[in-house]
């Protein structure tokens, strides 16, 4: 077992630590307050070359492998979780069905200007009525002559604002249940597609979260990703992989917290003595670290299963599942070692606590995530 990153990682980790510290973190507060989607950040992040980081170079990707993906999605998370999510979802929802199931010509057509940053990846899958069960799509694709014709609705989306294209599920076959379900590359632009970005949201203010809608858009019979009737299995794999960029949102977040309470537990006296002399405050500051490292090291085991070609959804289900919720229990720890300024925006760990609530339920709730293992583990 070797637990060194490579020389690749380690340059990719130095550049996005580097980055994210000079280009992100100065306005992260700002873009809390305002709403402001950091699309300045994403277009230096297209400059630096890594908006197609894992995906092959005849694409325009960096070749790079999905642990490098992880850690680029931990160091903005560290400093912004809004610019770690819609990072995070560009890579995993938006170009990694297109690279999975994708055929030569979609991802030369549809791959490439995410890999280019040409615009933002987005993936439609939730509905007003299919969030954990996202076999209860009532999305329609009905297929007339050489086009498909879409009528539905999808919510909580990201990035679908900055998308031109995206993917997303509908029904081909009602009678078929899950096996009826297909997946589509759908242009933003089409008449009747309506994207709808009005959501009043808890965190992850700077991130873009939409609803969409969609009445009689015709799409282009080649347009189905994948095979028919294929979309609910492709998409759930899909998550697979989005899972584990969750979990390494949740470790930048952690992560970010931590230091932060560090930071101030060593600055800040009380009875003539810095809080970090406390023993109390050692302990919370000794978990959150413990914690830390070990979501680190399973969200990177996760990542390096999928690198290698073998399973990993039982991995990538446990990396989310208990890097979500060490990162909740890091960022409530971090407001109370900060005390009552813990609770004033000022300190900003309220606002990692509020971006961290997400990851609990984005991606399949902490109780789909123990469903998922318990199938895996032969429940």
């Amino acid at each position: 077992m070797h637990f060194d990153l490579t020389e690749e990682q380690a340059l990719i980790k130095k550049m996005m630590r580097d980055f994210s510290e000079g280009e992100v973190a100065p306005g992260a507060d700002e873009r809390d307050r305002t709403k402001q989607f950091p699309k300045d950040v994403f277009d230096k992040l297209t400059k630096v070359g890594v908006m197609g980081l894992p995906f092959p170079e005849q694409y325009g990707g960096g070749g790079a492998d999905t642990i490098s993906f992880a850690i680029a999605v931990e160091e903005l998370s560290r400093v912004c979780a809004s610019t770690g999510i819609t990072y995070s979802a560009h890579i995993s929802l938006g170009g990694a069905p297109i690279h999975l199931f994708g055929t030569h010509e979609q991802k030369k057509k549809y791959l490439t200007p995410l890999c280019t940053g040409e615009y933002m990846g987005a993936f439609g899958l939730t509905e007003p009525n299919a969030g954990s069960d996202a076999g209860g799509t009532q999305t329609t694709a009905k297929l007339n002559g050489s086009q498909w014709i879409i009528s539905g609705s999808k919510c909580f989306i990201t990035n679908a604002s900055f998308a031109k294209n995206l993917s997303l599920t509908a029904v081909t076959d009602r009678t078929k249940g899950t096996d009826g379900i297909s997946a589509f590359i759908v242009s933003t632009d089409a008449p009747g597609f309506t994207v709808i970005n009005n959501y009043e949201k808890m965190g992850l203010h700077a991130s873009n979260t939409t609803e969409l809608i969609l009445q009689d858009v015709t799409v282009p019979k080649e347009n189905l990703l994948g095979k028919e009737g294929h979309g609910y299995k492709q998409f759930l794999a899909t998550l697979d992989g989005g899972r584990i960029g969750i979990g390494a949102m949740a470790v930048g977040i952690a992560q970010g917290a931590y230091e932060k309470s560090l930071q101030y537990a060593k600055e800040r006296k009380q009875f003539g003595q810095s809080l970090s002399s406390f023993q109390a405050i050692q302990f919370k500051l000794a978990d959150m670290a413990m914690n830390i490292e070990l979501a680190r090291t399973m969200v990177y085991k996760a990542a390096w299963l999928k690198d290698k070609g073998r399973k990993f959804k039982k991995e990538a289900a446990m990396a989310k599942l208990f890097a979500s919720e060490i990162c909740m229990k890091a960022c409530d720890q971090a407001v109370q070692i900060h005390g009552g300024y813990g609770y004033m925006k000022e300190y900003q760990v309220e606002r990692f606590f509020r971006d961290a609530k997400l990851l609990e339920i984005g991606e399949g709730t902490s109780e789909v995530q123990r469903m998922v293992i318990a199938r895996q583990i032969g429940c």
